[in-house]
C-alpha cells in the first residue's frame, strides 16, 4: 500500500510544473497574496473558479476603459479590474498547489484568459482614446508571444519561466496607465513628425522595449533548452540502440 503511495506521489512530482520567478515585484505579490486570501479561500472554490473570477473581473475592468470614452474617470473601474485579474491570477495557482488540484485544462484556461485579458483591454483603450492605434499594433504581440513561449515551455519542457517583466509588472502598468490618463484627461501631450502621443501611448512607448527585449530573451532561452533536450533524447535513443545491437 505503501509502495503504490510513494510510486503516485513520485508521478505526481514528475506531472509538476516547475515555476522559476525572477521578479522581486512577483514573489513579493505571491507572499502577500498567498499569506492574506490563500487561507480563506472556501474549500468548495477550485482553481479554475478562482481563474474565473478573476477573467469576470478583467472583462468587467474592459467594460469601464470603454465608458471611459465618455468620461475619464470611469477608468477607476479599470483600475479595480486590472487588480482584481492580477490577484485572481496569482491566486489560482496557489490554490492549484495547496489542494493537489492542477491540470492542464487549468493551465491553459489561465493562459488563455491573460491574453484575451490584455488584448481585449488595449482595444478597449484605443476606442476610448487613451491610446492610438499604433500603440495598440505596437503593444498586442508582444504580450501574446510571451504567452505563446510560456504555453511552449511548459508543453515541451514542463517548466514554466515567469519573464522578468512579469504579470505582476504588467499589470502595474496598466494602473499606471489609467490614473495618469485621468490626470491628462486623455489629451495629446507630444507630437512628434506628425504623430500624437497621449500619456498612454507615451508610457507603452517607454515600457515596451523592455517587454520585447524580455521576449526575445524568452524565446531564445526557450528554444535553446528545446534543443538540448531533443539532443539527450536522440543521445538516449543512440545508446539503447548500441545496446540492442551488441545484444
Amino acid at each position: 500500500m505503501n509502495t503504490g503511495m510513494e510510486q503516485e506521489n513520485e508521478v505526481k512530482k514528475e506531472k509538476s510544473v516547475e515555476k522559476v520567478v525572477p521578479s522581486p515585484i512577483e514573489k513579493l505579490l505571491d507572499h502577500v497574496v498567498h499569506k492574506t486570501l490563500g487561507p480563506v479561500v472556501p474549500k468548495w472554490m477550485s482553481p479554475n473558479m478562482v481563474t474565473g473570477i478573476g477573467a469576470l473581473g478583467g472583462a468587467i475592468g474592459i467594460v469601464f476603459a470603454l465608458l471611459s470614452r465618455i468620461h475619464p474617470l470611469f477608468l477607476i473601474g479599470t483600475c479595480f479590474g486590472i487588480l482584481t485579474h492580477l490577484v485572481c491570477d496569482n491566486l489560482d495557482g496557489f490554490v492549484a498547489r495547496e489542494r493537489n488540484m492542477g491540470s492542464n485544462r487549468g493551465a491553459y484556461f489561465d493562459l488563455l484568459t491573460d491574453i484575451l485579458h490584455i488584448t481585449y483591454l488595449l482595444i478597449a483603450l484605443t476606442f476610448a482614446g487613451v491610446m492610438h492605434w499604433y500603440m495598440t499594433i505596437f503593444m498586442v504581440p508582444v504580450y501574446g508571444l510571451i504567452i505563446f513561449t510560456s504555453m511552449n515551455e511548459i508543453h515541451y519542457l514542463n517548466r514554466f519561466s515567469f519573464p522578468a517583466v512579469g504579470p505582476a509588472e504588467t499589470h502595474l502598468f496598466f494602473i499606471a496607465i489609467m490614473v495618469g490618463s485621468m490626470i491628462t484627461s486623455c489629451k495629446v501631450l507630444l507630437t512628434l513628425w506628425g504623430i500624437d502621443f497621449t500619456f498612454g501611448d507615451l508610457v507603452c512607448l517607454v515600457g515596451g522595449f523592455p517587454l520585447y527585449v524580455e521576449m526575445i530573451r524568452l524565446q531564445i532561452t526557450v528554444y535553446l533548452r528545446i534543443r538540448k533536450k531533443d539532443k539527450e533524447a536522440e543521445e538516449k535513443r543512440k545508446a539503447e540502440s548500441e545496446e540492442q545491437n551488441e545484444a
